[in-house]
Formats: structure tokens, C-alpha cells, sequence
């Protein structure tokens, strides 16, 4: 059963790398990490609640 998975595995690999060479596909992928890298750009002080970093006591 190990190679059989295996031999899916690389399949897969195989078939997303085919399709990443394809340019639209590439447009899509580079809009996908813009978009990625922009929110967590922009949502990383998100969360604090404004405690300024403090400790409660």
C-alpha cells in the first residue's frame, strides 16, 4: 500500500506543476500570494484589543 501512495503523491505533484506552468494559471497564483501577503501585512496588529502590551493585575 506504501507505494501505491507514493505512486498517487507523485501523480498529484505532477499534475499541479503542469498546471502551474500554464499562464493563466500563473496569474492566478500570483494574485492568490498578493492577496495572501497582503492581509497578513495588514492584519498583524489586529488582536491586541488595545492593552498596549500590558499586563493585567
Amino acid at each position: 500500500m506504501g507505494i501505491l501512495s507514493k505512486l498517487a503523491k507523485g501523480g498529484m505533484a505532477k499534475k499541479v506543476m503542469d498546471e502551474a506552468r500554464k499562464p493563466q494559471n500563473q496569474q492566478k497564483i500570483k494574485d492568490a500570494i498578493s492577496s495572501f501577503t497582503d492581509k497578513r501585512k495588514g492584519g498583524g496588529t489586529s488582536g491586541t484589543n488595545g492593552t498596549s502590551g500590558s499586563t493585567p493585575r
